[in-house]
């Protein structure tokens, strides 16, 4: 990743770069697929093309690239990542479904277990990076939605049920609500080392408080 402020900047710290990698392959007898690589130029400006190069050839720029399972579009929308992650989890349910109908199959119990061990968790991959993508009301629609599908198999309730009583019925948290948790309690626990963090840090033996001066404080809190 390259950090510039023109694209002609960016062009040439990247191939310099990929020079170096090129040439460290070369010296440790490793070959490079060229035609497995993509570059993307991202940037909430007009959008640009951006001539990078590997052992001399031209890499191909695309729009939007997936990284560790984790769909990356150039202006960092995230829309792309959240439509994948939609209808991967929407056909997962449906698979589901056909072993959960209303007279048989899975009950209840069941249903709800599969989901909060297999299915949910792909679908809360990477929530740290993306979350604020479901501030806009169109991307947490689509999440909404395939709650609903989930919680009306679990719950085996009406398609007319409102989201809230589903979750009230089958005891999950709304997902928008279980989005956010998940990247603030990321938060929390990637700062520990922030001295303003509520999250205890990190202290030198020297700055220990004496076991004395706490039961002291502690006895005059009882006064």
């Amino acid at each position: 990743m390259v950090e510039a402020e023109s694209t002609e900047e960016a062009e040439n710290f990247a191939n310099i770069e990929l020079n170096k990698i090129a040439e460290c392959a070369t010296d440790n007898k490793i070959k490079l697929n060229e035609r497995k690589y993509k570059v993307m130029l991202m940037t909430r400006r007009k959008r640009k093309e951006i001539a990078i190069y590997l052992n001399n050839r031209p890499i191909p720029q695309v729009q939007r690239l997936k990284y560790l399972g984790i769909i990356f579009d150039r202006k960092l929308t995230f829309k792309g990542h959240i439509n994948y992650v939609r209808n991967k989890y929407t056909k997962l349910i449906f698979t589901l479904a056909k072993s959960a109908k209303l007279n048989w199959g899975l009950n209840h119990n069941a249903l709800k277990t599969i989901h909060l061990g297999a299915i949910l968790p792909l679908l809360l991959y990477g929530v740290p990076v993306w979350v604020k993508a479901i501030t806009l009301n169109s991307y947490k629609d689509k999440i909404l939605r395939v709650q609903r599908i989930i919680n009306i198999k679990i719950a085996k309730a009406y398609r007319k049920t409102s989201n809230e009583a589903l979750c009230v019925l089958t005891g999950l948290t709304p997902i928008a609500i279980k989005i956010e948790e998940i990247a603030k309690l990321y938060q929390l626990t990637k700062g520990s080392a922030n001295k303003n963090s509520p999250v205890d840090n990190d202290i030198e033996v020297k700055h220990w408080q004496h076991p004395g001066d706490a039961i002291t404080r502690m006895l005059r809190g009882h006064r």
